[in-house]
């Protein structure tokens, strides 16, 4: 059996292996006891269900929730269990408040020390999961303490010695402060891995790895992922003990979409093109997904020129320029959105029901990342992918990958 190590044990480097290899470890563990299937079937229907603390069931309703979602009926109940937790969900499915609202449960207030350990790939979703701590915990007295990099060492220490109870960071900054016994993890009950995948991509392996090292032997886990890559298997079955796995079909998210694509000659027809089509647009708000930091601001401020309401957010604003778009975004003040991926599953608002790919993404993977940012949302939906012929091949992969189809946009579509 697979468990945790201690600082005083050790634990062998994770073997760097090839796609090749990855396909053939994969291929051997299909009949055996750890072959990655779903194996977690209990659920609830409401959040009253779950026995949760008072404080904690007032904040999830005064955020505006009535009911859990699919995932979070599921994925709620082994962590609050002491299970270790796999869980495969895609934007907009609720996983960011499935592993809040454990979180809250467990947190035992009185007590100043770190208890959660959230690890993130980026410091602007670290923010934002730290922001709903905050808010769903508000009457909780929780404190909770985003440790990331891009903010300077000496504050993340300063404020680590006042004692947090909810610590979210991205691995390497948490590593750090870990290494350096600045972050003590005593008393750590749960450590959550969000976005695993995009952990894995951005080359944090080897800092997950030293935090595990560290971690007391009692501490659980749960893993949150949008796709559930080969890497990602092996890597969960060195420090999980036989978790509850809750797994998704990767097209299940994407079948309440008419997905459609706009083919053009060139890419300076696509500004003329999003012209027209937000011309059409009603009373429904609309996110417009760029690949660059630099097209969100310049799009951006092409709309803004042609009277459009917009508002923007990228991994370059400062903390407070994006939350001020979210709040403006999410009150119908902007009626468009103009954004990068990474903030696909933080964007809400119920006014919304068509996203615009103004450039496919770099990788297949995000292609649901960015349209089922309103899978949480009760209506249907449409996404619109602006193509040139270069994206033709990589469309059809998207469909391959996905099993699901996109369409030529047909002249009469009525968007609302």
């Amino acid at each position: 059996m697979v468990k945790f190590y201690s600082k005083q044990e050790t634990i062998e480097k994770l073997p760097e292996t090839t796609e090749e290899e990855i396909k053939v470890n994969t291929q051997d563990r299909e009949d055996d006891q750890l072959s990655f299937e779903s194996n977690w079937e209990e659920s609830v229907e409401q959040f009253d269900d779950l026995d949760l603390k008072e404080e904690v069931l007032k904040g999830i309703y005064d955020y505006g929730f009535e009911k859990p979602s699919p995932v979070q009926q599921k994925a709620i109940l082994p962590m609050l269990q002491g299970r270790d937790t796999v869980v495969q969900a895609q934007a907009g499915a609720g996983k960011t408040f499935a592993f809040i609202i454990s979180a809250l449960q467990i947190v035992d207030t009185s007590l100043d020390q770190a208890q959660v350990l959230i690890l993130a790939p980026a410091r602007e979703l670290c923010y934002c999961i730290g922001s709903i701590v905050e808010s769903i915990g508000k009457h909780t007295g929780v404190k909770a303490l985003a440790c990331c990099g891009g903010t300077h060492i000496r504050d993340n220490i300063r404020k680590l010695k006042e004692g947090f109870q909810i610590i979210v960071g991205t691995p390497g900054r948490i590593h750090d402060m870990m290494r350096k016994d600045f972050l003590q993890v005593v008393y750590l009950k749960l450590i959550v891995m969000d976005e695993a995948d995009e952990m894995l991509s951005r080359g944090y392996k080897e800092q997950i790895q030293e935090i595990f090292k560290i971690l007391p032997g009692d501490t659980r886990a749960a893993l949150f992922s949008p796709t559930m890559p080969p890497d990602i298997l092996l890597m969960s079955e060195n420090f999980m003990r036989e978790p509850a796995k809750i797994l998704r079909m990767k097209n299940s998210d994407l079948q309440s979409f008419g997905q459609y694509y706009v083919l053009l000659g060139n890419e300076k027809q696509k500004f003329d093109e999003l012209i027209d089509l937000l011309m059409k647009l009603d009373s429904c708000q609309a996110i417009i997904y760029c690949n660059t930091t630099k097209k969100v601001d310049e799009l951006a401020k092409d709309l803004k020129s042609k009277d459009f309401s917009c508002c923007a957010i990228h991994q370059e604003m400062d903390q407070e320029s994006i939350d001020f778009s979210m709040r403006e975004f999410g009150a119908t003040l902007s009626k468009f959105l103009v954004s990068t991926g990474l903030y696909a599953s933080q964007i809400y608002t119920q006014n919304a029901s068509v996203i615009i790919n103004y450039d496919l993404p770099l990788k297949k993977e995000s292609y649901v990342h960015r349209i089922c940012s309103l899978s949480r949302i009760n209506r249907n939906n449409t996404a619109i992918n602006l193509t040139t012929s270069t994206d033709s091949s990589f469309l059809e992969e998207i469909e391959t990958y996905y099993g699901t189809e996109i369409n030529k946009l047909p002249d009469d579509l009525t968007l609302v």
